[in-house]
């Protein structure tokens, strides 16, 4: 008996596993890079101290928090964004035994991810490399990630601080949607601002 050819695959199977294979690896990368960034940017925060406080505004008992928080670092200066009346601000930290030459109360921000967007490049130029991030824990993990991705930009680290409060979790729509946000000033330098009428504001 003879045989007259061999089996062959037709051309388009033969390229699937190819372009598996690709996608395969493309999804890999995709996930792999961010736990590489913010892997790398945990060590480093581990071996860095904090030059300055930065205080989210949105709840006077992150300012009540801070200014017992800045006794305990009395040489470091403090940012407060977008927090309460200057007055009860002053009146907080003077009880504390602050002095106002430590203070920075810049009134800038009208949401999450402005925090960081008007405070980034200031900190910057002062040559501000690590910041501790003062928040309630219920916002910490969308400020966090805001914070990586912004600061992480100009190569500023964070370490969290946190505020005990009694409010309800944050949906998971306003951290991925600042996310995103926050990804798209780094790319274009606009803060997506009309996003943040969506899922509750800021």
């Amino acid at each position: 008996m003879t045989v007259r050819g061999s089996l062959q695959l037709p051309k388009s199977s033969a390229r699937r596993p190819a372009r598996f294979c690709k996608k395969f690896l493309s999804a890999m990368a995709l996930f792999l890079l961010p736990v590489a960034w913010f892997s790398y940017r945990g060590v480093l925060n581990y071996f860095t101290q904090p030059q300055a406080i930065l205080v989210l505004g949105g709840a006077p008992e992150r300012e009540n928090f801070a200014a017992h928080f800045a006794r305990q670092h009395p040489d470091l200066p403090i940012w407060i964004s977008s927090g309460s009346n200057i007055e009860y601000t002053e009146d907080v930290f003077s009880k504390a035994g602050i002095s106002f030459n430590r203070l920075h109360l810049d009134r800038t921000a009208v949401d999450t991810v402005t925090n960081f967007t008007t405070l980034v490049d200031e900190l910057k130029s002062k040559g501000i490399t690590s910041v501790y991030l003062v928040t309630s824990d219920t916002h910490m993990g969308r400020a966090s990630l805001v914070g990586e991705i912004v600061f992480g930009s100009r190569g500023i680290l964070l370490k969290p601080v946190s505020v005990p409060s009694r409010h309800q979790s944050e949906p998971w729509q306003k951290t991925a949607r600042d996310g995103a946000r926050a990804l798209l000033w780094v790319a274009t330098g606009h803060t997506g601002s009309t996003l943040s009428r969506h899922f509750g504001g800021r």
